[in-house]
Formats: C-alpha cells, sequence, structure tokens
C-alpha cells in the first residue's frame, strides 16, 4: 500500500530530468501511480474499506490534475510518462 524508501528513490531516479531532480511533475505522477496500484490492490480485497478509497480517489485527482498541467506544458513529456507508466491510451 505505501512506497517503500527504496521504491521512491528508484522512481525518482528513473523519472527526474536532473540530478537534483526530485519534484517535477514526471516524478509526482510516477510516485502517486505507485501508491494507486498498491492501494487498488488493497481495495480489491477490502471492497468496503470507503476510507481508503476515497484517499484513493483523492490521489487519482491528483494525478489526473498533474496530467493535464504536463500536457499543457510538455505534450511531449505527457505522452513519455502515460507511455512508460501505462496509465492509459
Amino acid at each position: 500500500m505505501t512506497v517503500t524508501k527504496e521504491r521512491k528513490k528508484e522512481l525518482i531516479s528513473e523519472h527526474r530530468r536532473d540530478d537534483k531532480d526530485s519534484g517535477s511533475p514526471e516524478v509526482q505522477i510516477a510516485i502517486l501511480t505507485a501508491r494507486i496500484n498498491g492501494l487498488t490492490e488493497h481495495m480489491r480485497t477490502h471492497d468496503k474499506d470507503y476510507a481508503s478509497r476515497r484517499g484513493l480517489l483523492a490521489m487519482v485527482s491528483r494525478r489526473r490534475k498533474l496530467l493535464d498541467f504536463l500536457n499543457r506544458v510538455k505534450p511531449k513529456s505527457y505522452t513519455d510518462i502515460i507511455g512508460k507508466l501505462g496509465i492509459r491510451k
């Protein structure tokens, strides 16, 4: 359900723009996607966990806003990130 420190560092190193980058939209989207995937697995077994469902929907909404921003500012990065993470389309 949560992303470990090691996994988070791995995601940051995969998706960062330069050596000191840790907060670009690409990195944030990658971390949110990992959290969403973990929570989705949790929801498959605990379908009445409404508090987690609310958190999941908030994360999906936050990721959607970041993806919309990235599509507006850097369309090439947008297509790259959704292809890498297999989000949609």
